[in-house]
């Protein structure tokens, strides 16, 4: 039987090896290969939304990466969530948005969910996916986001240890105010580490391992 492909497409470089270490966790014998473009999250970013030309290059790379034989397609940015649903209809392939399983778990978790973001680019984008499979689910949420203003700005300029102090903050004061919470950007998924147990009160949820053993569910179903 012949080996399923995968395809990831990302939009940062930094998100090869998280995506490499989890897909040889949980999806052995899974050929992975990689289409990275970073121009996209930084159009995305100097625009302010997700621009119709931006989502419109998502496309092509959705549809590049099943004539290199992909037979399932993540997509590893929330940001572009909105042109991979677009990419997954022109798809003959299954096309995955890698914060919908993330989502998905959440709904199913808790009534009051919160989402932490650094940009409001991801922040928006995540919280609405949340809206819509909460309403696919038939089921009635409470939405907190918060965004920490200047913590994506400490990254880029060489101060992560800024950065992690701000998202773990955030993330003491959203634990005291919901059932559940999801990290928008996998960037952020480190800073759980750095928290205490008594400090984790409630379940944090980031998007790379929740897509990856979705995709090992439907991949190798046991």
């Amino acid at each position: 039987m012949k080996p399923v492909t995968l395809g990831l497409i990302h939009t940062s470089a930094t998100l090869v090896p998280i995506f490499q270490q989890l897909c040889s966790e949980y999806l052995p014998g899974v050929n992975v290969f990689n289409i990275v473009d970073d121009s996209l999250i930084k159009d995305v970013i100097a625009k302010g939304k997700l621009a119709p030309a931006t989502a419109r290059r998502v496309v092509d790379y959705v549809a590049s990466a099943e004539a290199a034989g992909a037979d399932r397609i993540l997509v590893t940015c929330s940001s572009i969530g909105r042109a991979v649903e677009a990419a997954a209809a022109l798809s003959s392939v299954p096309v995955l948005r890698v914060d919908q399983p993330m989502a998905d778990l959440a709904v199913s978790k808790g009534i009051r969910i919160g989402v932490v973001a650094t940009l409001p680019t991801t922040l928006e984008p995540t919280a609405d996916l949340v809206e819509r499979r909460a309403q696919v689910a038939g089921k009635e949420i409470q939405l907190t986001s918060k965004l920490c203003e200047g913590a994506f700005e400490a990254l880029m300029s060489g101060n992560p240890g800024l950065h992690d102090q701000m998202v773990a903050q955030a993330l003491r004061e959203l634990s005291a105010q919901v059932d559940v919470i999801l990290l928008a950007q996998a960037s952020m998924a480190r800073v759980v580490d750095t928290l205490s147990e008594a400090e984790k009160t409630v379940p944090i949820i980031a998007s790379p391992p929740e897509a990856v053993r979705y995709l090992a569910s439907v991949i190798n179903p046991s």
